[in-house]
């Protein structure tokens, strides 16, 4: 007959929004072992599972750790309570929790107090404004599309009357009849029951031991302050959003790269300072969703997108947000795991802004073979590949703008756009194959660019610090001979140097902070920037490494900077807490630009 021998879940800390599936191991009828499921309508030797979750509701109320939120609070900033800041904020497990935020929470009070005195609605400015008011500031709240579909428990309503009695005061509540569920905002400081038993298909009677798993308590997603997108124009304003919160303007768009961290590489041994709930990723992609999606980005350029979360989430969460989505896996010549992880650049752009012309997709591992074909000698061609050959990948889109800021001198012109995606992955180590891999994407774009005039963006994650070969080829168009990186090059890939070079005019978008205007809050944003690079002091920030791998380039002869969203500080992330955390969950952090294109001029 067929018996559950054991369930158990991932993780015991159940979060809002993130779906609970419980491993359940069946041992069916012909002994064989297995976890798939058996629903009622696929009965096995005339008997199926029956799952039910309950939420326990006790007479005493929880309050949670507004800093540790799987922890229970002992006291509250009655600060807080005055200044009408929401409660949840207000609650510390600690005293010394309390002191090490109070940098951090202290800005809450500020601002509380600054609203007063400006407007007298202090929660609409200690909160961000999160409904779309006209602030400029982005939203990264759950949207209700978004709760929508992740607060689906299977096809089972709730049972809110079907109770079952207990002890000391406790009731429990039926909530869901589906092996996965997604706790709710109800649930948050209750404990969950999951119960597992075989059921006599016939009959409907269940049979053998009921299995049961209790959880800890449910506790809220922990959502990060929400960030500004700040003007570099040297105009007072934070931008104007519309009807659904998004900047807009005739003749601008809006471009977001970020590298969200595979989760074949989340690993506990790499990033240990992160609690187990935070790093699943069933945790992370609902909050790496309600990032992306709250930037609202007319092209959204991600990297470390493996291929089964593509297809499976990614691609399909955000064509419900009006993205139409392109994606190039990495070439798996060097990784031997399951395919399916492999993660790859994934490209989503808004449907009613733009359209989809053209795609082109760069493997180096092909161009280090025509290198070593037509360089290398024979006897030195499989070291040459083994070096050269790093499963990197580019993805190159040609959009056409549905928007036009051309006016009545070009009528009925088309506005096309060229975005390359692209995650430079190869170690520190192998600084020549590196530039080699930047130079190889840059010399393809000069291609597409001799023929179309065409505005262009390069972003990705390049894994190299500003000033460093590739940035600077990128950023300047050529390298100095004399450059350090160039020292490393022992198959003469670079040789001769004066190739080094090309015709881009490209300028990285988070430069106009240091080189632009003097617009509200742009001196805090000049603080977390790199006086000698004008880059920002970091997009990456772990316990081993911060610093800035990522970028935004652009063609300052054809597009200009509008605005960018603001930059992250030490402080922001909290004392002594490195990427990913409960709040952000990638090692990176998003960098976001919205530009304008340059009327042509007639020649």
């Amino acid at each position: 007959m067929l018996s559950v021998l054991r369930v158990h879940l991932p993780s015991d800390i159940p979060i809002v929004g993130c779906e609970l599936t419980p491993y359940v191991l069946l041992r069916r009828p012909d002994k064989n072992v297995t976890t798939d499921d058996v629903p009622e309508s696929a009965p096995l030797d005339g008997h199926f599972l029956r799952y039910k979750w309950y939420r326990v509701q006790s007479d005493k109320k929880v309050a949670i750790c507004s800093v540790h939120p799987s922890e229970q609070a002992t006291l509250q900033c009655l600060g807080c309570v005055k200044a009408k800041i929401p409660v949840a904020k207000s609650y510390h497990c600690s005293p010394k929790c309390f002191s090490d935020a109070w940098q951090h929470h202290r800005v809450l009070h500020d601002r509380a107090a600054s609203a007063v005195n400006e407007n007298g609605n202090e929660e609409e400015e200690v909160f961000g404004r999160f409904n779309g008011s006209g602030s400029g500031v982005l939203n990264t709240s759950l949207t209700g599309s978004v709760s929508s579909t992740s607060l689906t428990n299977g096809s089972a309503p709730l049972y809110p009357a079907a109770v079952t009695q207990r002890s000391g005061g406790e009731t429990w509540f039926e909530v869901g009849r589906s092996k996965t569920y997604t706790p709710t905002a109800d649930d948050i400081g209750h404990v969950l029951k999951f119960e597992c038993v075989v059921v006599d298909a016939e009959s409907k009677v269940p049979v053998g031991h009921v299995n049961t798993i209790l959880t800890s308590r449910v506790i809220p997603a922990p959502s990060p302050s929400p960030r500004r997108l700040v003007p570099v124009n040297g105009v007072d304003v934070m931008g104007h959003l519309d009807s659904d919160g998004r900047i807009s303007s005739s003749g601008t768009f809006t471009v977001l790269s970020y590298n969200i961290l595979s989760d074949v590489y989340a690993t506990s041994e790499s990033y240990s300072y992160c609690p187990s709930w935070a790093l699943s990723w069933p945790y992370r992609r609902q909050n790496l969703l309600r990032e992306i999606v709250g930037y609202r980005a007319d092209i959204v350029c991600l990297q470390e997108v493996q291929s089964d979360h593509f297809e499976e989430f990614f691609a399909p969460e955000l064509d419900k947000h009006g993205y139409q989505a392109l994606y190039k896996r990495k070439t798996n010549e060097v990784y031997n795991g399951n395919t399916q992880t492999i993660d790859g650049c994934a490209t989503f752009f808004r449907r009613d802004r733009f359209s989809h012309v053209k795609k082109y997709e760069v493997e180096f591992n092909k161009a280090a073979q025509s290198l070593t074909d037509a360089m290398i000698p024979s006897n030195q061609k499989k070291s040459a590949l083994n070096r050269l050959v790093k499963d990197n990948v580019a993805l190159i889109v040609v959009l056409e703008a549905k928007f036009s800021n051309q006016g009545a001198d070009n009528p009925g012109k088309r506005q096309l756009l060229c975005v390359a995606n692209t995650h430079v992955n190869v170690h520190q180590d192998l600084k020549d194959v590196k530039l080699w891999q930047v130079h190889t994407l840059l010399k393809g774009l000069e291609k597409i660019a001799a023929s179309a005039d065409i505005p262009m963006l390069v972003c990705g994650d390049f894994n190299s610090v500003p000033g460093s070969a590739p940035h600077t080829l990128l950023a300047m168009g050529k390298v100095d001979p004399s450059h350090t990186d160039l020292q490393v090059d022992p198959l003469n890939i670079l040789r001769p140097l004066s190739k080094l070079i090309h015709q881009l005019p490209l300028v990285s978008a988070y430069s106009s902070f240091a080189r632009l205007g003097v617009g509200l809050g742009m001196e805090q944003q000049r603080r977390r920037m790199d006086p000698t690079t004008n880059e920002p002091l970091f997009t990456n920030c772990t316990r081993d490494f911060i610093g800035t791998l990522d970028y935004i380039f652009y063609t300052a002869d054809s597009l200009t900077v509008e605005s960018l969203l603001e930059l992250l500080d030490e402080e922001s992330l909290r004392k002594d807490t490195a990427l990913p955390s409960p709040e952000w969950s990638s090692d990176h952090i998003a960098l976001l630009a919205e530009f304008r294109c340059k009327p042509r001029v007639r020649r």
